[in-house]
C-alpha cells in the first residue's frame, strides 16, 4: 500500500471540514489531522475492517479542534468539546442527528483505551491512527515505506512539543480529564520516543 491507494472523500461536506482544520489549527496539528485519518484508513483497509469514509474524515480533521484557543471549554475535556463542535458542524452539513451524534462519538472514543469496533469501527480506527501519530503505537502494524512516504508528504513540523504543551495545559485546568492522565502515564516520554519522528529527522517535531 501506499499513499494514493488511501481513500479520500470528495464531497462538500469534507472540503469544509477541511477548511474548518486549516482555519483553526497550526500547520502541525493540520497535518497531525491529515495524518490521521491517513493512519486510520489505512489501518482499516489493510486489516478488513469496513468504514464510513467521510465520517472518519470528517472526524479525524475535527478531533482536535477541542485544542484552540477558540474552541476550548474550560468545563469539559478537549474530546468532548470537540464531539460537540463536530455535532454543530454535522447540522450545517445537513447530517441528520444520528450521524451528527456518531461524529461527536468517534472524537470522544478516540481518546478512550480500547474502542470495540464492532460498535463503533470509525471511534476504533481513529483512536488507532492517533495513538501511532502521538506515541508510535503499533507502528509495525504499518508499512515502514508507507509511513516514511507519508511523514515525507505531510511533515510532522513541531507536533510533538506543541501536542505535549497543549495536553499539560489541558492538565494543569482539567485535572480529572483524559488529558491529564496521559500526561501522568508519561505522554511527555513516548512523544519523545515516537518512531515516526526519528524515520525522517527534518521533519520531526517535538
Amino acid at each position: 500500500m501506499n499513499l494514493d491507494d488511501v481513500p479520500r472523500p470528495e464531497n462538500s461536506t469534507t472540503r469544509a471540514a477541511l477548511d474548518v482544520a486549516a482555519a483553526y489549527y497550526s500547520s502541525a496539528l493540520l497535518n497531525h489531522c491529515l495524518r490521521s485519518y491517513i493512519w486510520a484508513a489505512s489501518y482499516g483497509i489493510t486489516y478488513g475492517i469496513d468504514f464510513d469514509a467521510e465520517l472518519l474524515y470528517v472526524s479525524a480533521m475535527l478531533h482536535d479542534i477541542g485544542l484552540v484557543k477558540e474552541f476550548d471549554s474550560h468545563t469539559v475535556p478537549f474530546e468532548a468539546a470537540g464531539g460537540h463542535v463536530a455535532w454543530v458542524f454535522g447540522a450545517g452539513a445537513g447530517w441528520p442527528v444520528e450521524r451528527r451524534a456518531r461524529a461527536a462519538e468517534v472524537i470522544v472514543r478516540h481518546m478512550w483505551d480500547t474502542v470495540d469496533v464492532n460498535g463503533d469501527p470509525e471511534g476504533h480506527l481513529l483512536g488507532i491512527g492517533t495513538a501511532l501519530e502521538i506515541s508510535g503505537r503499533d507502528a509495525d502494524k504499518w508499512p515502514a515505506a508507507l509511513r516514511s512516504e507519508v511523514v515525507r508528504r505531510i511533515p510532522r513540523l513541531t507536533l510533538g512539543e506543541e501536542f505535549l504543551r497543549c495536553f499539560e495545559d489541558q492538565a494543569r485546568r482539567k485535572p480529572t480529564s483524559s488529558a491529564a492522565a496521559a500526561v501522568e502515564r508519561g505522554l511527555a516520554g513516548r512523544i519523545a520516543s515516537n518512531v515516526l519522528d526519528r524515520a525522517l529527522p527534518d521533519n520531526a517535531g517535538g
